[in-house]
C-alpha cells in the first residue's frame, strides 16, 4: 500500500484537503492499495482556527499534530521543516501531497525534497506577481520543488508552462475549495448572533481585511472603514475580525456604527453570512472563489490577485487599496449593474476525485499494479 502525506496547517488548507481526504478514503476501501497520514503542523493552533474547521468539515483526528505554533515565519518555517524531516527519517511515506500557499506548504514540500519523496502541490501556479505577500514567496519556492501539479485554472497552467514544466507534470482538475463548498451548501449555519444583530438576507455586508498593507496603520485602516460605512449606506457591515486586524482595532478611537465586530467564524456559519450578504469586502483570496460559484458580488482590496479567474469569469472585482476607489464600485452595486458572473471549468465539486485518481496512476497502484 502506497503512503500519502497530506499536510494542513493554517485555516485555508483545511477545506482544500477534505475532499481529497474522502476521495482516499473511498480509494482505500475499494483496493486497499493507496492510504493516507494526515498531519497538522500547527501553524494555526486557536481551536476556533483549526479543531472546529475539522469537526464541521468532517476531517479526522490528525495522525500527527508537530504543534509549532506561533513564531515569526522564519522561526515556523524551520519548525515545520525540523520537525517534517524528523517524522519522514523514523517513518517515511511515499508522497507528500501540499495545498495551498501557507507557510506549512513550502516548509513540507522543501524537507520532503531533499529526502527524495516526491512532492504533489494542489492548487499549483497560481500567481499574483506581487513579491511583498509572504504567500506569493510560499508559491514559488513550493512549485520550485514540486514534482506534479494540480491546478484550478487554465491561468495557472499556463503561469507553469512558461516556468519551464513539461505538459506532463500538469493536471488541470479544478478547485478543491469548491468541493467543499459544494458539497456543504445544505449544511450551512445561521451564525448565533444573526437575531441580535438585526441580521436580514440581502440587507448587510460582509467584511475580512488581514493584508498589511490594509490593517497595519492606524490612520489608514481607520480611513478604511470610514469608507466602507459610507459606501454601505447604513446598513450592517459584519466584520469576522482576523488576530492580526484585532490588534490594529484596539487602537483605533472609534469604529463606524454600523459595524458589527464578530469573531472569526467556523465554515458553516461564515458561508451562511457570505451566502446571504448583499456583498463582500475582502483582501482575501479564497473567499472570492466562494462568492464566485454563490454568485455574490466581492469587491477585493488589493492591487492584484493570484485568482485572477474570479475577476474575467466571476463576480469579483479588484478595487485597489485606495479606500477612495470604494464609493465608486458600491455606487454600481447599489444602482443593480453589477455583473452576474459564471462559474470556472471544472469549479464542479468533483475535484478531489480526479486528483486521487491521478495520484493512483501516478503511484503505480490503479488496474491492479503495485
Amino acid at each position: 500500500m502506497k503512503l500519502v502525506d497530506v499536510i494542513v496547517g493554517a485555516r485555508p488548507n483545511f477545506m482544500k484537503v477534505a475532499p481529497i481526504i474522502r476521495a482516499i478514503e473511498c480509494s482505500t476501501a475499494l483496493s486497499g492499495k493507496i492510504s493516507y497520514r494526515l498531519i497538522h503542523t500547527g501553524q494555526h493552533y486557536d481551536p476556533r482556527m483549526s479543531g472546529e474547521f475539522f469537526r464541521q468539515l468532517g476531517i479526522p483526528e490528525p495522525d500527527v499534530n508537530m504543534e509549532v505554533g506561533s513564531g515569526t515565519q522564519a522561526e515556523q518555517t524551520g519548525a515545520i521543516m525540523a520537525r517534517y524531516e524528523r517524522l519522514l527519517l523514523e517513518s517515511p511515506s511515499d508522497l507528500c501531497l501540499v495545498v495551498g500557499d501557507v507557510t506549512s506548504t513550502m516548509a513540507c514540500a522543501i524537507a520532503a525534497q531533499k529526502l527524495q519523496v516526491p512532492v504533489a502541490h494542489v492548487e499549483a501556479g497560481i500567481r499574483s506577481g506581487d513579491w511583498s505577500m509572504p504567500e506569493e514567496i510560499n508559491r514559488l519556492v513550493t512549485d520550485a520543488v514540486t514534482n506534479w501539479f494540480f491546478t484550478t485554472s487554465e491561468v495557472a497552467n499556463a503561469n507553469l508552462h512558461n516556468a519551464g514544466v513539461g505538459e506532463e507534470r500538469i493536471f488541470f482538475v479544478g478547485n478543491t475549495m469548491i468541493d467543499t463548498l459544494l458539497a456543504n451548501l445544505p449544511r450551512l449555519q445561521k451564525p448565533d448572533f444573526w437575531d441580535d444583530r438585526g441580521l436580514k438576507a440581502g440587507e448587510y455586508f460582509v467584511v475580512t481585511l488581514h493584508r498589511p498593507a490594509n490593517v497595519d496603520k492606524d490612520d489608514s485602516f481607520a480611513c478604511l472603514l470610514r469608507a466602507i460605512a459610507e459606501g454601505t449606506r447604513g446598513l450592517p457591515v459584519v466584520f469576522p475580525v482576523h488576530p492580526r486586524t484585532a490588534k490594529t482595532l484596539r487602537e483605533l478611537k472609534e469604529v463606524p456604527d454600523s459595524f458589527r465586530l464578530v469573531d472569526p467564524q467556523p465554515y458553516l456559519e461564515f458561508n451562511y453570512l457570505v451566502k446571504h450578504a448583499k456583498a463582500v469586502i475582502t483582501d482575501s483570496g479564497g473567499i472570492t472563489e466562494e462568492t464566485t460559484v454563490m454568485g455574490i458580488p466581492c469587491m477585493t482590496l488589493r492591487d492584484n490577485t493570484e485568482r485572477p479567474e474570479t475577476v474575467s469569469t466571476g463576480t469579483n472585482e479588484l478595487i485597489g487599496t485606495d479606500p477612495a476607489a470604494l464609493l465608486p464600485a458600491l455606487e454600481k452595486l447599489f444602482a443593480g449593474q453589477w455583473k452576474k458572473g459564471g462559474i470556472p471549468p471544472l469549479w464542479d465539486g468533483k475535484t478531489g476525485e480526479r486528483i486521487v485518481a491521478i495520484l493512483e496512476e501516478l503511484l503505480g497502484v490503479k488496474h491492479g499494479t503495485n
